[in-house]
């Protein structure tokens, strides 16, 4: 008997899980895609890319919403049962308050690993993949991104001005070429068009001056009637160096190993850039993969607290409020806690052994209070 309604229990914690799970992150998701909007309005990347990298930021978007997320389940179940004397079952077939938490706890350790397995592999993966998609974009939106009157800067080591645009036919067209080493290239020409197909685009100029100029050199010049200018070997001004956030745990663990080895030295880990200047960067984002989820059996005992008032006592009401809030704090201090752990040493290691002590100072408030009520 005991065995069927904790599986009961379980099951209903674990549907409203996945149902307020998703629909936090489909909320975060939907605010992020439209700002994801830029890939294409701003950098010229293809729907598709752009699609593909909004896509790939929803495991992120989950993970960070993960605690917030097992903390409302289980303190939505327990209010629940309790507002509806269902808890009474547990108490009837002698089950103790301290078994029906201990229960619980084990139920959050499976979060916590599935919370590891998400932000130690499944995150850094979908990112790294979502910025490949940046990387290996040919910016097809780019000539849609050519306005008149506009200087148009958005890929690097190149600015394009021009008077006049007719579809694809363009007057009084000035463009500065800067991807020329320790030289500049100035082109002005009377008119122009892009000509090309989906993997090379090229500018056709006509009637126009070709100005080279760089340091310790003498300007040249010479005219053309005729020239094609290629647009398809520039990229893109998006980020596309991985970010920290995007390599791998293992890198990471690497790097720090070099960096306590040697701090003064720099080396390339998996093509990181390893070097002290990005210790507390990496600090931050290996404590985001394996110290937050700890922070899950913590919330789970104080979602608990609900159980020990009943829902017939009048102050109940004031006491789920006090219980959902302290959830809230903690949720909140726990993303604080991620810039507290590189201030320095001694604040960094208080900051690592604080998830064990708050669980067990809220496993001993349970037990207190559970002999008061």
């Amino acid at each position: 008997m005991k065995k069927t309604i904790f599986n009961n229990l379980f099951s209903e914690v674990a549907i409203f899980f996945i149902i307020c799970s998703f629909t936090l992150t489909l909320i975060v998701w939907i605010i992020q895609a439209v700002n994801f909007i830029d890939i294409i309005s701003e950098d010229g990347h293809s729907i598709a890319t752009y699609f593909s990298y909004a896509v790939l930021n929803i495991p992120k978007i989950y993970s960070k919403l993960l605690l917030l997320s097992f903390f409302l389940s289980i303190y939505y179940i327990l209010a629940t049962y309790e507002d509806k004397n269902q808890l009474i079952i547990f108490w009837i077939n002698g089950i103790t308050k301290t078994e029906f938490l201990n229960k619980l706890i084990y139920l959050s350790l499976l979060f916590v690993f599935f919370s590891l397995i998400l932000s130690y592999f499944v995150v850094p993966f979908t990112q790294n993949k979502a910025r490949s998609f940046i990387r290996d974009s040919n910016l097809d939106f780019f000539p849609s991104l050519i306005k008149p009157k506009k200087f148009i800067d958005t890929v690097e080591n190149l600015t394009i001005f021009l008077d006049e645009k007719n579809n694809d036919s363009m007057k009084k067209i000035l463009i500065k070429d800067s991807s020329i080493t320790g030289a500049s290239q100035l082109i002005i020409s009377k008119s122009g068009k892009i000509v090309g197909n989906n993997q090379e685009k090229f500018l056709s100029l006509n009637d126009g001056i070709i100005i080279n100029y760089g340091q310790g050199k003498n300007l040249t010049s010479f005219n053309f009637e005729e020239s094609n200018f290629n647009l398809s070997k520039y990229k893109t001004k998006t980020t596309i160096t991985p970010k920290i956030q995007e390599t791998k745990s293992s890198t990471i663990m690497k790097c720090l190993k070099n960096l306590n080895s040697n701090m003064s030295k720099k080396t390339l880990v998996d093509k990181l850039n390893c070097e002290k200047s990005f210790l507390k960067n990496l600090i931050q984002e290996i404590y985001k993969r394996t110290i937050l989820p700890l922070y899950i059996p913590i919330l789970c005992i104080i979602a608990s607290l609900v159980t020990l008032k009943s829902s017939n006592n009048d102050s109940f009401r004031n006491f789920k409020t006090k219980v959902f809030l302290s959830g809230i704090i903690v949720i909140i201090f726990s993303q604080v806690s991620i810039n507290m752990v590189s201030i320095n040493l001694q604040t960094g290691v208080a900051t690592l052994c604080l998830p064990f002590i708050l669980l067990l100072i809220s496993y001993v408030i349970f037990l207190n209070k559970n002999k008061k009520f």
